[in-house]
C-alpha cells in the first residue's frame, strides 16, 4: 500500500514521537499525525485511525484526522481566500493548508481573474511532484452534472457562479437548489454590464431556454423595463452635468459605454432612443445635450 496524498487512509498507529505527535504506519510506510492534526481523544499504539494524507507548509507528506472539503479527482466549488500575482489562487478545502489554484488555470485576462470570495469549480490533482493542487473545471466536466432548464424559467431572474469567462462571454453554472447540480447558461459580452470574473456570484435574467436545456442570460432586465430605467439614469447624469452635457451618444465605444455607465451598447443607444423621442435630449456630433429638465415617460412600447 503507498501514503497517497489527497486520500483518506486508515492506519495503525505505530508509536508517540514527541513534541511531533504519533506515526501512522500501513505495515511498510510511515506518516506523520501531528498533535495540532487530532481530532478527539488522543490515540494508543496499535489503535486504527482514519486520516486524510496531505502535505504540510514545509510541503512534507502529512496526516491529519480533520476532513478536507473534497478528496482526490473529486469535484467541488472551493471559497479564494488569497491571491498571489506569481503562483495564482489560495483555495479553502478545510484544513491548515490551503489548496492552490495554479496561475497557469487562470483567464490571461486579469480582470477576468478571481478575486478573494469568489467560489471556483475545480477538481483536487496532482502536480508533477505528487503535491496537491486544483485544476479548474471546464465545460466537459460540469455537462455531466447539469440538468437542463424548463421552459418555465424564461424571463426569470437566476443567480449563480462564473465558470469560465473570456472575451466572447460568461459561462454560468445557474443555481439548482433542491432540484440539482445546476443549469448551464452563458452570459454573451453584449448582455454583459461590466467585466465578469471566473467564480463570481452573478445574477442574471433567463432570455432563452434553448433546445438542449441551456440558457442564455442576460445582466440587464427586458428591454421595456431596462429602457425606462436607463433612460432616468442618464437623464439623472445629464442633469448633474456642467451645462447638462456629456461627451458620450450612440456613436460611443461599447467599452466605455459599459465602464461609465454598467449598461450594455444596445441598452445604452435603447435609452438614448426613448429620451430624443420624448425631446428630452439632442445630440450635436459625439455630444448629448439635456433640452429640458423633467421625468421619462413610461410609454409601454416593446422593442
Amino acid at each position: 500500500m503507498n501514503i497517497i496524498a489527497g486520500t483518506t487512509m486508515t492506519l495503525t498507529v505505530d508509536r508517540e514521537v514527541s513534541p511531533y505527535g504519533y506515526f501512522l504506519t500501513d505495515g511498510s510506510n510511515d506518516v506523520l499525525l501531528p498533535y495540532p492534526e487530532l481530532v478527539g481523544s488522543k490515540p494508543k499504539i496499535n489503535d486504527e485511525v482514519t486520516v486524510f494524507i496531505f502535505h504540510d507548509s514545509e510541503d512534507r507528506i502529512t496526516a491529519t484526522m480533520n476532513q478536507p472539503l473534497m478528496q482526490l479527482h473529486e469535484l467541488a466549488r472551493l471559497v479564494v481566500v488569497d491571491v498571489h500575482s506569481s503562483l495564482g489562487c489560495f483555495l479553502e478545502m478545510g484544513l491548515s493548508r490551503h489548496l492552490l489554484l495554479p496561475l497557469s488555470e487562470l483567464p490571461e485576462d486579469i480582470a477576468y481573474r478571481p478575486i478573494p470570495g469568489d467560489e471556483v469549480y475545480v477538481f483536487m490533482q496532482h502536480d508533477k511532484s505528487g503535491r496537491l493542487i486544483a485544476k479548474l473545471a471546464i465545460e466537459p466536466d460540469l455537462a455531466p452534472l447539469v440538468f437542463p432548464a424548463p421552459e418555465s424559467w424564461h424571463n426569470n431572474w437566476v443567480e449563480g457562479f462564473v465558470s469560465k469567462t473570456i472575451q466572447m462571454g460568461s459561462f454560468v453554472i445557474v443555481d439548482g437548489g433542491v432540484v440539482g447540480f445546476g443549469v448551464y447558461g452563458l452570459i454573451p459580452d453584449s448582455e454583459r454590464i461590466r467585466d465578469l470574473r471566473l467564480g463570481e456570484r452573478v445574477r442574471a435574467r433567463i432570455t432563452f431556454v434553448r433546445e438542449d436545456g441551456r440558457v442564455n442570460l442576460s445582466m440587464s432586465e427586458r428591454k421595456e423595463v431596462g429602457r425606462v430605467q436607463d433612460a432616468e439614469r442618464l437623464l439623472a447624469f445629464l442633469n448633474e452635468r456642467p451645462a447638462r452635457r456629456m461627451p458620450y451618444s450612440d456613436q460611443s465605444d461599447a467599452d466605455i459605454i459599459r465602464s461609465r455607465f454598467g449598461m450594455s451598447k444596445a441598452a445604452f443607444k435603447r435609452a438614448l432612443g426613448k429620451l430624443m423621442r420624448d425631446g428630452l435630449v439632442t445630440q450635436e456630433g459625439n455630444w448629448t445635450i439635456a433640452v429640458e429638465e423633467q421625468s421619462v415617460s413610461n410609454d409601454g412600447n416593446n422593442d
